[in-house]
């Protein structure tokens, strides 16, 4: 593990609780649901979890709360092998959690409540800027305060670290120095929300990708979900990475196993586009399983859909 991809975590850890359902209610109606089970997520969680299955030395920086959940969270997270020395416990307040309703086309729909994660602050990330020593690459989402995003993406760049954000979920406001990363990575969702043009054909997904790095971002790698990925870089570089079929169970982690599979090659300075090949199948797999962390597939489970579907 000595010369291992050495990834930086900022970000939420949540417990999830998944149900099942025919479809997605609608307002006031009700719907029998099965399957329900509680799971570790959060998205900071969920990147850290895939990217140590992937092969990196990873470490977290975050908060739960002092109850029942903060305790297994912490569990889990050690268990994969990742460096938790500067994941505080937050007297007070509960650890944050996600409600998910998955349909029988694998969609999902998410609602958090952020518990002890909001109480992350540019102060915890400051006081503990030794845990960015020695980092390759840096990984934020957005259910943090943005200040503490902010915080992070200072820190990496004083310790020439690279940064990779995951715009989500995508608030109303999103100061353009929050864009100012190496790669931001948005889904369909956040990259028509963040930017005002609707995706759906290259030269809409195009003009997406040239507005973010317009608003600071090196290198924009949108995630199209059936249509793969497309990869721009600010000196005007394109390339469409196709997507891998398989057999979709629940889509709730394909993001997270995304961004961290594209996190742990960054760190070990591969290409983009390969990069982005390597998450696409990551992402991939991570639909063909029930939950978050525990859908998160190994760097063999990737190799082997790629040689599959690549001869």
């Amino acid at each position: 593990m000595e010369d291992a991809a050495r990834v930086l975590v900022v970000g939420s850890i949540n417990m999830d609780m998944v149900v099942r359902s025919p479809h997605m209610p609608a307002p006031g109606e009700t719907v029998l649901g099965d399957g329900f089970v509680t799971s570790p997520g959060g998205k900071g969680a969920n990147q850290a979890v895939a990217a140590a299955r992937l092969g990196a030395r990873c470490r977290m920086i975050g908060r739960v709360g002092e109850d029942p959940f903060g305790q297994a969270l912490l569990e889990g997270l050690r268990d994969e092998g990742i460096d938790c020395a500067n994941v505080m416990t937050t007297a007070g307040e509960p650890s944050g959690v996600a409600m998910i309703v998955v349909d029988s086309r694998g969609e999902n729909s998410i609602v958090v409540a952020s518990g002890a994660n909001d109480r992350l602050t540019p102060d915890d990330v400051f006081s503990r800027a030794e845990a960015f020593g020695g980092i390759d690459v840096v990984v934020l989402q957005l259910e943090l305060p943005l200040p503490t995003v902010r915080a992070a993406i200072d820190l990496a760049r004083r310790n020439n670290c690279k940064v990779i954000l995951d715009p989500a979920p995508m608030p109303k406001c999103l100061a353009p120095s929050i864009c100012e990363v190496d790669v931001i990575t948005p889904n369909v969702t956040e990259a028509e929300m963040l930017t005002g043009t609707k995706t759906g054909e290259e030269k809409a997904d195009m003009n997406i990708a040239m507005d973010l790095i317009a608003r600071g971002a090196k290198a924009a790698v949108l995630k199209l979900g059936s249509r793969g990925s497309m990869v721009v870089t600010a000196d005007g570089h394109m390339a469409r990475v196709w997507a891998y079929n398989v057999d979709i169970v629940d889509t709730t982690a394909a993001g997270d196993a995304y961004t961290a599979a594209l996190a742990v090659c960054v760190a070990e300075c591969r290409p983009l586009v390969e990069a982005a090949r390597f998450a696409n199948a990551a992402g991939a797999l991570a639909c063909t399983r029930l939950g978050a962390q525990s859908a998160m597939p190994t760097r063999q489970e990737v190799r082997m859909l790629m040689e599959d579907q690549e001869q």
